[in-house]
């Protein structure tokens, strides 16, 4: 029953009975988008199925033409015989699970997720089913997230002290999702925020939404004074060895990724501080995310599947690794971003 619900193809993980892509990397007639960051949500497809809540941010990914179909979560479609419905995964704006059934058989294609509280975006829930499609982007041991609340306090304190020395902080984060979560942590007592207009563009789809965010301003290099006393930056990572923060004098600089963890790493190396923060459920989260589906079957793509695999091989579960072209948060995700 897995092989009508789920295969994998050149364009993708594809659905024979429903005859349609989940997130698919080639061009197809019918795509069903787990979220919109770039390595989910390709350009080009003749259909697009979302969330509700993911379409402002899909629509700023495909374009104005893209043909978008919303459906809200928890709601059922059915596709060819197959029942599809779309449940939060808790990793940015919209992001979801794609629940699909087939004469009483359920698989699960859970995209990226997270188990950790986020106020951007809706919370993960669990959704039983017989085959769960799993990531893996941060599936080692040595992988568990601090407290977020802890670490947006080391965010403030860090900011408070650059504007004392009378710099400016800049802190590099994803344009979608991770740098609104930041955003919506930040004291603006302390000081303005700033956002480079690739992340402010998207706090607007924020903010139509419905996700209450601090009031922020986009830097205009065309003034001879760009550089706000006390400010803090959200910029994405494409802009760090660019010419864009030349105007904004010294500045101390830091990245908030699950990578921040492994000390000595070229991301460490490149900036002041280092905060460990992920949009991507550390090894606990996965484990706990795993069990809750009660699924006897469990495909784990993304990262390092094969510790995940060997692990669930010893509690009994049938484990495999599916191929994937999708590159979690092992690379810039907002790469279709230009700097001016």
């Amino acid at each position: 029953m897995l092989e009508s619900l789920l295969q994998e193809s050149p364009a993708g993980l594809y659905c024979p009975q429903g005859d349609f892509y989940v997130d698919p990397w080639r061009r197809v007639s019918r795509a069903v988008i787990t979220h919109a960051h770039a390595d989910h949500a390709r350009t080009g497809m003749d259909q697009y199925l979302t969330t509700e809540d993911g379409h402002r941010v899909l629509r700023r990914r495909v374009g104005n033409s893209a043909h978008i179909d919303t459906i809200p979560y928890g709601t059922t479609l059915t596709i060819n015989g197959v029942r599809v419905s779309l449940h939060p995964a808790g990793h940015v704006l919209g992001s979801a699970q794609v629940r699909m059934e087939y004469q009483g058989y359920v698989v699960v294609i859970s995209g990226d997720y997270k188990v950790l509280h986020d106020a951007t975006c809706r919370p993960f829930e669990p959704v039983r089913c017989n085959a769960f499609v799993s990531e893996c982007t941060f599936g080692l041991p040595v992988f568990r997230w601090p407290n977020p609340d802890e670490v947006f306090e080391q965010i403030n304190q860090w900011w408070r002290q650059t504007r004392d020395r009378g710099e400016t902080a800049v802190i590099f984060a994803y344009s979608l999702g991770k740098a609104q979560r930041i955003l919506e942590s930040l004291d603006p007592s302390i000081g303005p925020i700033l956002c480079h207009r690739a992340v402010e563009e998207l706090n607007e789809d924020y903010r139509d939404t419905g996700v209450t965010l601090p009031e922020t301003t986009v830097p205009d290099h065309r003034q001879k004074s760009t550089r706000p006393e006390g400010a803090i930056i959200i910029a994405p990572p494409a802009a760090q060895d660019s010419s864009w923060l030349k105007p904004f004098g010294i500045c101390s600089t830091a990245t908030a990724s699950g990578w921040m963890m492994i000390r000595g790493t070229r991301r460490w190396m490149s900036v002041d501080r280092g905060f460990v923060l992920s949009d991507h459920a550390d090894w606990p989260g996965l484990l706990k995310a795993i069990s809750a589906t009660d699924a006897e079957k469990v495909l784990v793509t993304h990262g390092r599947t094969g510790p995940m695999v060997r692990w669930l091989r010893e509690k009994g579960i049938d484990s495999n690794s599916l191929s994937t072209k999708f590159t979690g948060e092992s690379q810039e995700a907002e790469s279709g971003e230009t700097l001016p």
